[in-house]
């Protein structure tokens, strides 16, 4: 009986060393290859051209191979952009999910770990009955009322020999990159968000601004024609036409206002707050300094900093591992199993000679016929793999297009604010000389209002000019990744 068990056993161990000695089935993944592209646009990048004496004028420069650093917005020079950015990355709930799904998909990958070990559990069962008189006792008594005690071990393991375990904790694994990616790309966009929204209240506060300013300028002018009708200088009908100047102006402030107020109400929500909560902080384009040096990363580096990249690549390595599952479960299913025990009829005797029993087992499963399912599952994670490959070429494209865009728009809105700011000095020039000969007769109303109407517009657009290019150098930064990987509170892994 010895020799037996000492057979069994050996039996059961090189069983087990066997089946542990499998592969994984399935395509192993291969990281996509960097794309070969030389750069991102067909012209060679250049210096910007810049605008002496106006805010927002200076020249920037791109510093090719440059790193970004993982707090681009200190950049702006803005302690009020700072402060507020960084309260909104440890306030604003979406950063908070974000963290929070990070954590599921890493318990979730640990739990599909376990199945790596065996499972081990203990029971007791505790049972008092009386057997039939027509039968045989069920003890080794003639008593046909009888308890039993059954303490046991039972330890289960199902071997990973095709790789299924393996290939679904590695699609577990890509999961939870992709929420680590997710997270990142939760940081750049509060972040992008929260500048972009501070650029677009410095904006409006200089559109209101400014259109104060020509409000004051047409009720200066309706005072003087009215002066003027008084006398028999004008007609009423210049001074019907200056008041609808004026209400014309007066009509673009509340939309700027509700704008202004709406941005406020963006900022408070984006930085974790309730919009009555007003800010202490406040945005002037004047405040804002606009970084002159511009690192711009190398495009073979962008599809490692670019967090949805990284999200695509992630996912087809998940759909690559599916493949492996679904290939597994064609396949046969091994199981081993013990049992030791002891079965007693006192509870005081359970452990004593004679009580204890065990038995070992192993069991295969194929499976034969599903009804086509588990082969058309194994089509379907193949055809999902493809998908998510395309998936994937599909973000790069978009990434570069992204940079690509955004730097024609930095090339771009330099041009535009020198244009601007010529235009808003030359219709200055033009409004005051028209102002005077306005007054000794040489130019008629029609001349007057025609100079007032082109230096507000002039003024509007120099504002907006020096908005876009702000706004755009923020694009910038998170068109190239935000520098997430150069931050402490995201995870490395």
């Amino acid at each position: 009986m010895i020799v037996a068990r000492k057979f069994d056993s050996t039996l059961f161990v090189a069983a087990a060393a066997v089946l542990l000695a499998g592969c994984a089935v399935g395509p192993d993944f291969k990281k996509p290859v960097a794309p070969a592209n030389a750069g991102y646009s067909a012209a060679p990048l250049s210096t910007t051209s810049s605008t002496p004496g106006v805010t927002g004028g200076e020249a920037q420069q791109f510093i090719d191979g440059g790193d970004i650093p993982g707090e681009w917005w200190t950049l702006f020079h803005s302690q009020p952009l700072t402060d507020l950015i960084e309260r909104s990355l440890k306030a604003n709930p979406d950063i908070k999910a974000a963290q929070a799904a990070l954590l599921v998909a890493r318990e979730n990958t640990q739990a599909q770990r376990g199945f790596y070990y065996p499972s081990v559990s203990a029971g007791f069962a505790a049972t008092h009955a009386k057997s039939s008189s027509n039968l045989s006792p069920v003890t080794n008594t003639t008593a046909l009322n009888y308890s039993l005690y059954t303490p046991e071990v039972s330890v289960s393991f199902v071997p990973d020999v095709f790789g299924l375990n393996r290939r679904t904790v590695e699609s577990l694994k890509a999961q939870q990159e992709q929420t680590r990616f997710a997270l990142a790309a939760t940081h750049i966009t509060l972040s992008s968000n929260v500048a972009a929204a501070a650029i677009q209240e410095a904006s409006l506060r200089g559109q209101i601004q400014a259109t104060k300013d020509l409000i004051q300028i047409n009720t200066d002018m309706l005072e003087i024609l009215r002066r003027q009708f008084e006398k028999g200088y004008v007609s009423r009908l210049d001074v019907a036409a200056q008041e609808a100047q004026l209400a014309q102006v007066v009509a673009t402030l509340p939309p700027l206002l509700k704008q202004l107020a709406q941005q406020r109400d963006l900022l408070a929500v984006l930085s974790g707050a309730f919009p009555n909560q007003d800010l202490p902080e406040k945005f002037e384009l004047a405040n804002l300094q606009l970084p002159q040096e511009l690192p711009l990363s190398l495009p073979s580096q962008l599809v490692e900093q670019r967090p949805d990249v990284r999200q695509a690549e992630e996912n087809l390595h998940s759909a690559s591992a599916l493949i492996g599952v679904a290939v597994a479960n064609r396949l046969p299913n091994f199981t081993l199993t013990a049992d030791a025990g002891s079965m007693a009829t006192i509870f005081t005797k359970m452990f004593t000679a004679g009580t204890g029993f065990w038995d070992v087992g192993a069991g295969v499963t194929q499976p034969i016929f599903e009804g086509g399912t588990l082969l058309h599952r194994e089509r379907a994670a193949r055809a999902a793999y493809t998908e998510a490959a395309e998936q994937y070429r599909s973000t790069v494209l978009t990434a570069f297009q992204n940079v690509a865009d955004t730097l024609n728009a930095l090339q771009q809105d330099a041009d535009a604010l020198k244009t601007a700011a010529t235009a808003k000095d030359a219709a200055a020039v033009t409004l005051e000389l028209t102002k005077k000969q306005y007054q000794t007769g040489y130019v008629n109303y029609l001349g007057l209002l025609s100079a007032e109407q082109s230096y507000q517009q002039a003024l509007i657009n120099l504002v907006q000019a020096q908005a876009n290019r702000y706004a755009d150098t923020a694009a910038l930064f998170q068109a190239l990744g935000g520098g997430w990987w150069n931050r402490t509170d995201i995870p490395k892994n």
